[in-house]
């Protein structure tokens, strides 16, 4: 309790006193109350959290029985309603400390919100619920549900504020939006929790309006625990290439950032917003398949060299051709080097015969390519940066996807500190960027060993007319590059 600020501590104090205030009127109730339903209904709710709680849901499971509590708030006058919240939320696992403060926090949460529901039910429905009701009580149990909905998001955006200092806006309405739906879900099953229970079939058939909670709950954590293992793939391939070519350190992580950015104001969402994002960060995977002491070699290329550095592409798609989830994020990896006028590689594609998601990927590359900084020279200002992707728009980046990231930096602003792993965060200053500030092709004459723009992820690739001999090491993100390569187009 110490470690939190003063203001937080206020706050926490403030939520604790109200839930006690909310509860004292259930002392005055005497025997004429219904404890038998408040000791079976708080048993319930405990024994459904610690049941969701346990491997193989964790906390996936958290919430997944709000019907309960809603259940209590149709049935139980709001004092009451709110006791069957604090067994099951002092008994729940905490896996952060301070755990005591947690649980105390947790309980006071929920127990006002579900005394407010209750409140907010006994408005406009009969205290009892009974079968020829049910039609009735549609509109009242769907007004409790949302105000259990929203006063557990204030409270919860009241400590993200005083706590962690997070902005009203942002602490209260993800919490409010993203917990909106659910809850009037959880508030239709905890009505027909109440129908049964007052049915001539007694409490035990409540009990089944649960199983197809549980069952939601279990394919829920199951489609958690598949897409940790998908993330988990993702990274450490991400991270092998770091550790391979350290000097690029992060980079795959803010070109999927990027390309995300793109995407949304491209009016994509859901699976397509998540493969591009995949797409973004697996683009250089194919460097796996790349000598070492290519991506690392201090001096310039040989053409030869060139040729198997430009197959990185082919590489990775290669190597994430079995993984199903990835979609048409493969197609990006093969193809993100291509140009809109046909002079990119691998295979010369142009215009809309490129996938769109490698146009994607080919602009969010360039931008952070050209926004990072190296050990050699500072990263330009984003600014600088679009306005060379809209000179290049037409020729070599689709003009739509140029657009697009511009119109999506003016509104969110561009964060460049994301990283392959927290020990990334550390070298990401001067790790990661492909393109010289004089962009003419050169690299600077104070490079680091192992620094080789030629081989760097990125889509402006280009050198200047006075570096066209053979053997120099042209920069693979620079814009104007006339580089003939081996399949007979400019490279």
């Amino acid at each position: 309790m110490r470690t939190l600020p003063a203001t937080a501590r206020a706050y926490l104090l403030c939520v604790g006193f109200t839930a006690v205030l909310c509860a004292a009127p259930a002392l005055r109730s005497g025997r004429a109350a219904p404890w038998g339903t408040v000791v079976a209904l708080a048993a319930l709710y405990a024994l459904c959290e610690r049941l969701a709680r346990r491997p193989p849901m964790g906390r996936t499971g958290a919430g997944a029985f709000f019907p309960v509590l809603l259940a209590a708030a149709f049935l139980l006058p709001p004092p009451l309603a709110g006791l069957v919240a604090v067994p099951g939320a002092l008994a729940s696992p905490v896996e952060r400390s301070p755990a005591r403060v947690r649980r105390l926090w947790h309980a006071a949460r929920l127990s006002i919100a579900v005394h407010a529901a209750s409140h907010v039910f006994a408005l406009g429905a009969h205290r009892t619920v009974t079968a020829p009701d049910f039609p009735y009580v549609l509109l009242p149990a769907a007004a409790a549900a949302l105000a259990f909905s929203v006063v557990s998001a204030l409270l919860d955006g009241g400590i993200l504020v005083t706590a962690e200092r997070s902005s009203p806006r942002t602490a209260w309405r993800a919490p409010l939006l993203g917990s909106l739906a659910p809850h009037l879900v959880h508030g239709l099953a905890g009505l027909m929790m109440a129908v049964l229970w007052h049915s001539t079939y007694g409490p035990v058939a409540a009990l089944l309006v649960l199983l197809p909670m549980y069952i939601s709950c279990w394919v829920l954590a199951q489609y958690h625990r598949e897409r940790a293992a998908h993330q988990a793939t993702i990274r450490a391939l991400v991270q092998a290439v770091d550790i391979k070519d350290r000097y690029t350190r992060g980079h795959s992580e803010r070109v999927g950032r990027a390309s995300v950015l793109i995407a949304r104001e491209l009016g994509m969402d859901g699976d397509r917003l998540e493969a591009l994002r995949f797409a973004g960060i697996l683009h250089d995977v194919g460097k796996l398949g790349v000598p070492t002491r290519l991506l690392r070699k201090n001096g310039p290329l040989t053409p030869q060299e060139r040729r198997v550095i430009e197959l990185h592409p082919e590489y990775g798609h290669e190597m994430v051709r079995g993984i199903g989830f990835l979609d048409e994020a493969r197609a990006a990896i093969l193809h993100h080097h291509e140009r809109l006028d046909g002079s990119g590689y691998p295979y010369g594609l142009s215009g809309h015969h490129i996938p769109l998601f490698a146009r994607v990927v080919a602009v969010a590359d360039a931008f952070d390519a050209m926004t990072s900084t190296r050990s050699y020279r500072r990263g330009r200002p984003v600014a600088a940066a679009v306005e060379e992707l809209r000179r290049c728009a037409g020729t070599q980046f689709d003009p739509l996807m140029v657009g697009a990231l511009a119109r999506a930096l003016d509104r969110h602003g561009w964060h460049p500190a994301v990283t392959a792993d927290a020990a990334g965060a550390a070298g990401a200053a001067g790790a990661v960027g492909d393109v010289p500030d004089d962009l003419s092709g050169n690299v600077p004459s104070g490079a680091l060993p192992g620094v080789l723009p030629g081989v760097l992820p990125g889509a402006l690739r280009a050198v200047s007319p006075a570096s066209q001999g053979v053997g120099t090491r042209a920069p693979e993100d620079s814009p104007r590059r006339p580089f003939p390569g081996p399949r007979g187009g400019t490279r």
